[in-house]
């Protein structure tokens, strides 16, 4: 019995943890913040309870993947990724000491750098991440063709798979109208 609840308190917990980061990440598509990562991080604990969750993983981190690839194809694009990141940086500790409103601000004072603080550690907090992320992209995808290749594979074999449960449906229905 005390190991029923203990699963059951379990799948609460991740059901709980992986639908409220999921929610985090849709909203930091549209804010300030790791909205891909976070919305990848919420369906990957998602998707140890449901199977949806599990489908959905899979084409998500493969965009991912394929769009740290791209991004670290060439020097200059390393070096703008790196730029961005660090006036983001910058741009988050203006916005976390909170200096007045310039002369030339046409707004009332409210309106400038709002969101307080809390903004501006988001801000550095995505930076931070991007960073970070920057880094593991160099060094799993810069110039090695093996890991290029690794990243083929998966997106052939994800491919396959999706034809497959495709096929699988139409067949199911055929089966179904009779």
């Amino acid at each position: 019995m005390r190991d029923i609840a203990a699963g059951a308190a379990k799948r609460l917990a991740l059901e709980i943890l992986g639908w409220t980061v999921l929610c985090l990440g849709l909203l930091a598509l549209f804010l300030p913040g790791p909205g891909l990562l976070l919305t990848f991080a919420g369906l990957a604990v998602l998707a140890t309870q449901y199977t949806w969750a599990r489908n959905l993983t899979q084409p998500v981190k493969i965009k991912a993947l394929r769009g740290a690839a791209e991004g670290v194809e060439t020097r200059p694009r390393i070096a703008l990724s790196a730029l961005v990141g660090l006036v983001m940086t910058a741009v988050g500790i203006y916005w976390v000491l909170s200096p007045a409103a310039p002369g030339w601000w046409p707004l009332a004072e409210q309106w400038w750098l709002f969101g307080g603080p809390a903004v501006g550690w988001t801000m550095i907090g995505s930076s931070v991440i991007a960073i970070g992320l920057l880094v593991y992209s160099v060094r799993r995808f810069h110039h090695r063709p093996d890991s290029i290749a690794e990243l083929v594979r998966m997106e052939s074999a994800h491919r396959r798979r999706v034809a497959a449960r495709k096929e699988a449906r139409r067949r199911l229905t055929a089966i179904k109208e009779g």
